[in-house]
């Protein structure tokens, strides 16, 4: 039996805000964007995308897409950022569109929290929605090593939905850590509350991603990033790129 010192850690952070608090150094990174960028990269990269490079700002996806073969796509405030070719919904990258395509993708929260790991020297970085949670939770269980689940939230303030996927991992792979943080546990005690109905769970907390996708008649696209494995595929981060393993 494993002494204590050997089990791994397992933290969560709510926000954006709060990852300077915490060395990663030693931890793999979970970047959690449930609506939408983390639930659009598993998709197309679960459809087939070869590759999806994460970049911080519209004007460096823009010229990425003047230098090199690829898509160009992003979001800013929900909606597809001026001088992009397509937006941040999952419904846009099916099969017959992204296979075998890269894609450039920024977004207003999640890719911003991932570079934010690669410059505090991440020891590996994935990303993880509802999409494909079974693949997040076996691939850190089979690690061995320190997990920090971190939430994009929304412009570095807490968010209900990146808070309730923390508490879905943390639910499912606490046994294979020590868990001595109270973001973790707000986290799964929100999701073992929501976890039956979570569509219905943020309507009724006034969810505020919620209402603004709503504003934008974007229901498909929530129900869709709250289902569970429905794009069961590991994303990690290699080289600059987020690739299926």
């Amino acid at each position: 039996m494993k002494s204590k010192n050997h089990i791994p850690t397992l933290n969560t952070v709510l926000s954006p805000s709060l990852l300077h608090l915490y060395d990663i150094s030693n931890s793999i990174v979970v970047i959690i964007d449930i609506l939408r960028a983390t639930s659009t990269i598993a998709t197309a990269l679960f459809n087939g995308a070869k590759e999806i490079i994460p970049v911080e700002s519209v004007a460096e996806c823009i010229k990425l897409g003047r230098q090199i073969d690829v898509i160009t796509a992003g979001e800013r405030d929900g909606q597809i950022a001026e001088g992009l070719q397509y937006g941040n919904t999952p419904f846009q990258y099916d099969a017959e569109f992204i296979k075998g395509k890269t894609l450039v993708l920024t977004t207003t929260n999640g890719t911003k929290l991932l570079h934010m790991a690669l410059k505090a020297n991440a020891k590996g970085i994935i990303t993880g929605s509802f999409c494909n949670l079974s693949a997040v939770c076996d691939y850190l269980s089979n690690q061995n090593k320190n997990v920090m689940l971190a939430c994009a939230g929304w412009k570095n303030r807490i968010n209900i939905e990146d808070s309730l996927f923390a508490g879905a991992v943390i639910n499912r792979i606490k046994n294979n850590f020590e868990v001595n943080c109270d973001a973790s546990q707000i986290s799964e005690t929100l999701y073992l509350e929501a976890k039956e109905d979570p569509f219905t769970f943020l309507k009724e907390k006034n969810a505020s991603h919620y209402h603004r996708l709503m504003r934008f008649g974007l229901e498909k696209d929530i129900r869709y990033c709250l289902s569970e494995d429905s794009a069961n595929i590991l994303s990690i981060f290699v080289n600059g790129r987020l690739v299926a393993s």
